[in-house]
């Protein structure tokens, strides 16, 4: 910074004919130098998104609680005026790398990044010993308010993000994140049949559930911080998958090659997210009951009518007209099922739930 000037270390390219350049950004700068469309602007007149309330302290939270292993991606931005690219050198090698001088005075307007920009602002307060760590910023020529909405339209209209089952698997700093690939790694029935990328499964496929339905079934048996065993949640949590692995015949048959996953997705409730996550709820249960016989108790699982045809049991239970229904209240009346199986008494909100679900099976009776 000298004078009036902003000078950042830059690398300049060319997009569509127009060049651009990639600067690097001290995070003290980065909420003194971009500006953000105003709030209260209607959508036509703003080049980007209103800001979230919850995303940005999500971020602000990540980074000044991860400040040693955060990672942040680009910001893109746009410049009006006149900026001054000084190569590094004449040679053709180095023509592309310099030094970009801005104008104080310059408007630089966020098209991709506010959320992180805003969050960044957050982070400092908590964390002031980020200030001179950098972030990279894509920065274009500004031409007018219609070029930056359609570069906030082309930037986000491709981005796909990642699903919820490839989220889990890389996620090393989430503990439940942590409890279900250790879970995967530990059960050989989920080792062959659970989808580690996708998050819903076609009728043909050869897999029985997603990482993410997993997961799902794990904050229901171990908590959301993966905790609910102490020191021995990880080994609880995989001795209880085991053990309900080796109780589903079907899910033994499926082992031997004697059917297959998109048979019983057709045929059966346990092949199914609701009824994955019901066992997590069960074993809380369960275990909790029987801290040191809780094993033995699942043998009744096996007894049970798992079939959809078995509608007195299973519809509207855990199966609306339109095929399985995921809610939460059919995870709650599923569990009821699993819970009176291997012999344990209703708890008074696992009643109350019952009682409810049994009240709305009599009025539609009386309905028809």
């Amino acid at each position: 910074m000298s004078g009036n000037f902003y000078n950042f270390a830059a690398i300049r390219g060319v997009q569509a004919g127009t060049e651009y350049y990639v600067i690097m950004v001290p995070l003290k700068m980065v909420p003194k130098i971009f500006e953000f469309d105003g709030q209260n602007l209607p959508a036509d007149l703003r080049a980007q998104r209103v800001l979230s309330n919850v995303r940005v302290p999500q971020i602000a939270s990540y980074l000044s609680e991860n400040f040693e292993e955060y990672t942040l991606s680009s910001l893109c931005a746009s410049v009006d005026g006149d900026p001054e690219f000084s190569p590094a050198s004449d040679s053709l090698q180095f023509r592309n790398v310099g030094e970009l001088r801005l104008s104080m005075a310059a408007r630089i307007v966020l098209n991709d990044g506010q959320h992180r920009s805003a969050a960044i602002k957050e982070a400092l307060k908590a964390r002031p010993k980020l200030e001179n760590e950098t972030i990279s910023i894509v920065l274009f020529l500004d031409e007018g308010l219609e070029r930056c909405q359609q570069m906030f339209a082309d930037l986000n209209k491709n981005a796909v993000r990642p699903s919820g089952s490839l989220n889990v698997l890389y996620d090393r700093r989430n503990p439940l994140a942590r409890l279900s690939t250790r879970v995967l790694e530990g059960i050989p029935f989920f080792q062959e049949f659970i989808e580690l990328e996708k998050t819903s499964l076609s009728n043909r496929a050869r897999k029985l559930f997603t990482l993410s339905s997993l997961n799902q079934a794990n904050k229901w048996l171990a908590g959301q911080d993966a905790d609910r065993f102490g020191d021995s949640t990880a080994s609880t949590v995989i001795a209880y998958w085991r053990r309900v692995s080796e109780v589903i015949p079907d899910w033994q048959a499926l082992m031997r090659g004697a059917t297959t996953a998109g048979d019983l997705r057709k045929e059966t409730v346990h092949a199914h997210g609701v009824m994955l996550q019901a066992f997590g709820a069960l074993g809380a249960r369960l275990i909790a009951a029987k801290p040191d016989g809780w094993a033995d108790s699942l043998a009744p699982l096996a007894e049970i009518n798992w079939s959809k045809r078995n509608t007195q049991l299973w519809r509207p239970r855990v199966m609306g007209a339109r095929g399985m229904d995921g809610s939460v209240r059919s995870v709650h009346l599923a569990t009821n099922v699993l819970i009176g199986a291997v012999g344990l008494p209703l708890t008074e909100k696992e009643q109350a739930n019952e009682d409810h679900y049994l009240a709305s099976l009599a009025e539609e009776k009386v309905v028809a």
